[in-house]
């Protein structure tokens, strides 16, 4: 499931980091904005328990206009991993800029975002163990990522689950026109990543 919706005006405070105020797109040299600022919320689910599973998620960029998107922020949402007694569970969920064969981290270059949730459980006891670096940094920066070819991926797997697990991704972000040396740059480099 894929839905692209304009951010309104009174749900700007619900992002992790807002650059600008809503409607006002100040891109980095090199770029040019087409349009508002917009969300894209999506999902994966694996195609059977512990099965590494990806999705494609088209942007529906014109790489005859030299379009790219420039992400903003990026939430990411993780169905808990199963609670089984004396067992290890796992679940791993990235939003890549190109396809991967595994979930990745963030010391992968194509890898946007990560998030792997855990539960140890010793027979007595359990903990559960978030891993919550997948969600945009609180910093000052411009933007998060600028992905230039058309679409971006969802990455999912589980480690020793029964059951079949979901991640959920919103990104916020905005099209923009590159100038021609800055759109090969950054196609290249994305290419590269793979």
């Amino acid at each position: 499931m894929q839905y692209i919706g304009l951010l309104a005006s009174n749900e700007r405070n619900a992002l992790l980091y807002t650059p600008w105020r809503v409607g006002m797109v100040m891109p980095p040299a090199g770029l040019k904005g087409t349009s508002a600022i917009v969300q894209i919320g999506s999902d994966v689910t694996e195609s059977a328990p512990n099965t590494f599973t990806s999705q494609k998620i088209d942007l529906q960029l014109n790489p005859l206009d030299q379009e790219v998107f420039v992400v903003l922020a990026v939430n990411l949402d993780l169905g808990a991993p199963d609670l089984l007694p004396g067992q290890n569970t796992q679940t791993n969920f990235s939003l890549s800029s190109t396809q991967r064969t595994t979930v990745g981290s963030l010391t992968n270059s194509n890898v946007i975002a990560h998030k792997r949730t855990q539960i140890q459980d010793n027979g007595i006891t359990a903990v559960l163990d978030e891993h919550i670096a997948g969600e945009t940094p609180a910093a000052s920066l411009d933007y998060v990522y600028i992905i230039a070819t058309n679409d971006f991926f969802l990455n999912i797997i589980g480690v020793n689950n029964l059951n079949a697990k979901t991640g959920i991704s919103r990104v916020y972000g905005y099209r923009a026109r590159a100038s021609a040396s800055v759109y090969a740059a950054l196609v290249n480099s994305e290419l590269l990543s793979a």
